[in-house]
């Protein structure tokens, strides 16, 4: 019986001595995958559905559907991007959108107000439709992430944006800065709401985080003394924009004035 046991604990030793030792092989060896299976699976009209699946999302789609279908505003006409040439309906309501809510925000963290807004065209990815405007409407409008900014920027920056608009013949949204050019489409004066730009005076861009960095060729917003992140998601703007106005306005305010 001793001898039995003695057996069993130099086999159990040995049994752990070599684990170890391969466990310590395995380590300084390279593991190399010589080949890779995979397999294409075509999703077309002849994949058909599962029932227990289809029941068990039921209840979660018609939950968002009925979130989403929340009328918030309504609009007198339709709104779409692509209906003018400087400037949109749909462009100067996004960008009015943005100062008014972004305003009171960067008030309360630096006593100063928000001079301008300036967005990309490229950001605005659906219309707004005559008729009731619901959540869905923001979503649509403002898929992404992207938040709302403020940049500080001085009057030389303000005219290489100015200057960068004009080149860029896109219906940017802005808000706050009207820009005169003559028949050969150079900047002939620059106003701030009402006042001429000052190239010394500092003003303040409210714009999207995307933007901030330089996103879209809009380099001049790298160039900003300082930069206010607002913790403001666009899309969130929108929303509270629209519940706190039961009809949309159609701004057809001019931002570019030619000859």
């Amino acid at each position: 019986m001793i001898i039995s046991l003695k057996r069993k604990i130099l086999i159990y030793s040995n049994s752990i001595l070599l684990s170890s030792a391969l466990l310590m092989t395995s380590c300084k060896t390279a593991v190399v995958n010589h080949q890779i299976d995979a397999k294409n699976w075509v999703i077309d009209a002849n994949i058909t559905e599962k029932n227990e699946i289809v029941a068990y999302i039921e209840p979660y789609k018609q939950h968002i559907d009925q979130q989403m279908s929340q009328v918030l505003s309504h609009a007198s006409e339709t709104m779409d991007k692509t209906q003018g040439k400087w400037e949109t309906t749909i462009g100067n309501l996004f960008a009015e959108a943005v100062m008014q809510e972004a305003n009171p925000i960067f008030y309360a963290r630096t006593g100063k107000n928000i001079d301008i807004c300036m967005l990309n065209f490229g950001g605005v990815r659906s219309i707004i439709s005559q008729g009731e405007v619901t959540t869905r409407h923001a979503f649509d409008i403002m898929p992404f992430e992207n938040s709302a900014v403020v940049m500080e920027m001085n009057g030389t920056l303000i005219r290489e944006m100015a200057e960068f608009f004009i080149q860029d013949k896109k219906a940017h949204p802005l808000a706050g800065i009207t820009i005169h050019i003559d028949e050969n489409q150079k900047i002939t004066q620059i106003y701030i709401g009402d006042q001429p730009l000052d190239l010394n005076q500092t003003y303040y861009v409210v714009t999207n985080d995307y933007l901030s960095l330089g996103g879209d060729n809009m380099r001049f917003f790298l160039k900003a003394q300082a930069v206010t992140d607002l913790d403001y998601k666009l899309r969130n703007i929108l929303l509270d924009y629209f519940k706190k106005t039961p009809e949309l306005p159609i701004i057809t305010t001019k931002h570019v004035i030619e000859p």
